[in-house]
């Protein structure tokens, strides 16, 4: 029933101010619409609707998620742009920050400007 149509994301802040200048700025995303209600961009055919909540505490685990050609090269461009990826200790990441994956994704994380967790991913 859905299955042909695209979704829509949701992403919470406590800044949409912050989150505009990191998604807008940073990740390059295009606004669709800016309201009271909530900051609406675009990445790719997925819409992502970026809400303003009076106390955001960020989820441990990741929110919303890239795949993307080359992950080591997404994340210079991002260290470039002053975003560093997340390491976690249960993982082996290489020097980038990249973990690989045992079917051989590449997989890495960084976090927005609220603490959510977002992920690339090289298949």
């Amino acid at each position: 029933m859905l299955g042909d149509l695209d979704a829509t994301a949701f992403v919470a802040t406590g800044d949409v101010g912050r989150a505009r200048a990191f998604y807008v700025d940073v990740l390059g995303l295009g606004i669709v619409e800016e309201s009271p209600f909530a900051l609406v961009v675009r990445s790719g055919h997925t819409v992502v609707r970026i809400t303003p909540v009076e106390s955001h505490r960020p989820v441990g685990y990741t929110v919303l998620g890239w795949t993307v050609p080359d992950v080591a090269a997404a994340l210079r461009s991002l260290a470039e742009r002053g975003v560093e990826p997340l390491r976690f200790d249960a993982l082996d990441h290489d020097e980038l920050g990249a973990w690989h994956a045992p079917g051989g994704a590449l997989v890495a994380w960084f976090a927005d400007p609220d603490g959510n967790t977002l992920s690339l991913t090289q298949v």
